[in-house]
């Protein structure tokens, strides 16, 4: 996960990922990103706060602030350690009589252009900023998870989504913007065939980990914070104050699949529960015989 901060005038330079697909969230500001693909597509739109781009792996892009203060961007990526290519850089492992080929210019034509391997990866613009109408368009890379309705919602807090169903264009990641109210809690869960990463962005709060073994880990998280948790490792989520907590929520497949304690633990008779969770049968009762998952739950008692 990269959190990106570009200042005023600024632009990450035109790269890309040939080992992975890259997902981003704006936190704050105003970005114009600009993509080429394969098969001579040409992409470019705008993004604001709340807004979320995809970028298919070996897609060269840019991201350039067009607005006024720091652009800043939550990204992660479909591989643990992506790799990064940037024109600078690659045009500069290329003899100055390639490339004047490649322009179909002579060398002496080519002026000071520098050649250096090294990326330049953020730099000042040049001139001024010209954003074309057409990058205020619906574009199939471009998403605005916070405009639209919550998948989950209750009492208790709701979950904005960023999945394949809601966003064809993923086919490697999803995101989900969590926010848990002052009473609120996510339940005990695990995704079966994901990891998850997280991302703090207010709020204070706890989660318990629960890996093979013996082995449970218990951590307070702020804003700031980055969690991981390997697929199919049980874990939840609590909210600490009496505000809003919210957390970006990443995913390594772009469906993400969901199993909670809440619809778990009484799909088994009380014969199985009951000596599993070490409790006489007459308090099978005190579980709810809840028939799927409640996700978000309330907390009934004080935080400790």
């Amino acid at each position: 996960m990269y959190r990106l901060l570009l200042a005023e005038g600024c632009f990450r330079e035109p790269h890309w990922h040939p080992n992975a697909d890259e997902l981003a969230y704006c936190v704050a500001g105003r970005s114009l990103v600009t993509i080429f693909s394969h098969g001579n597509l040409h992409d470019h739109f705008t993004v604001e706060k709340g807004e979320m781009f995809y970028i298919p792996s070996g897609s060269i892009h840019s991201i350039e602030n067009i607005g006024e203060g720091t652009n800043e961007l939550i990204i992660t990526f479909s591989s643990e350690m992506p790799e990064d290519f940037g024109l600078s850089g690659s045009v500069g492992a290329m003899s100055m009589e390639v490339m004047a080929n490649t322009w179909g210019k002579k060398v002496a034509e080519l002026g000071n252009v520098t050649r250096f391997l090294d990326d330049l990866v953020i730099g000042k613009t040049a001139g001024k900023i010209e954003v074309p109408a057409s990058a205020s368009f619906a574009n199939r890379l471009k998403f605005s998870v916070e405009a639209k309705c919550p998948a989950i919602v209750n009492d208790y807090g709701n979950a904005r989504v960023a999945r394949k169903d809601s966003w064809p264009a993923l086919r490697s990641l999803a995101m989900y913007s969590l926010r848990l109210h002052g009473n609120g809690m996510r339940e005990p869960h695990w995704h079966p065939e994901t990891a998850e990463m997280g991302y703090v962005l207010e709020g204070n709060a706890r989660m318990t980990l629960k890996s093979p073994g013996n082995n449970v880990d218990t951590y307070l998280l702020q804003p700031g914070d980055i969690y991981f948790i390997p697929r199919a490792y049980p874990h939840h989520i609590e909210n600490l104050t009496d505000g809003e907590v919210r957390f970006l929520i990443f995913f390594d497949t772009p469906n993400v699949q969901d199993i909670g304690y809440t619809g778990a633990i009484p799909a088994f008779p009380s014969r199985i529960v009951s000596p599993t969770l070490g409790i006489e049968p007459s308090q099978i009762p005190e579980i709810p015989a809840l028939p799927s998952d409640e996700l978000v739950v309330g907390k009934a008692n004080p935080v400790k």
